[in-house]
């Protein structure tokens, strides 16, 4: 048994997948035409880091309701936690892309974390070793 995905709300699609993907290093898996459940066309777009693991469904807002959850999924809190490897390198590219951090770097005893935002506005910690 695994975790295979977590739905992430979008404002749009394609500004996500490049977020995600050219920012983040993550890999487009997926991006299909599909349908709401009246019809309306809409696409199931997955982006999942290097080498596999649990996904991100993208989806588009579908009308006010969702659309107020962009960003705010996790109602400010931290919800998201990307691990690497070299987090120097990582999060030197991340500024560099003018990823929004919203605290500095630090060590903690379960290694270095710092706090960004993503396209949406959600809060991650990005984490690497100490």
């Amino acid at each position: 048994m695994r975790l295979d995905l977590v739905t992430l709300v979008v404002a749009e699609y394609d500004p996500a997948i490049a977020f995600f993907t050219e920012i983040l290093g993550f890999e487009l898996t997926e991006d299909s035409p599909s349908l709401t459940n009246d019809g309306r066309p809409k696409r199931w777009v997955v982006v999942r880091p290097p080498g596999g693991g649990t996904g991100l469904l993208l989806a588009r807002a579908d009308g006010t309701h969702q659309a107020a959850a962009v960003g705010d999924q996790t109602h400010g809190r931290v919800g998201f936690f990307l691990r690497v490897d070299d987090f120097d390198a990582v999060h030197r590219r991340m500024v560099d892309a003018g990823v929004e951090f919203v605290r500095p770097a630090r060590t903690e005893p379960y290694g270095r974390v710092a706090v960004f935002r993503d396209i949406a506005g959600n809060a991650w910690d990005l984490l690497g070793p100490a």
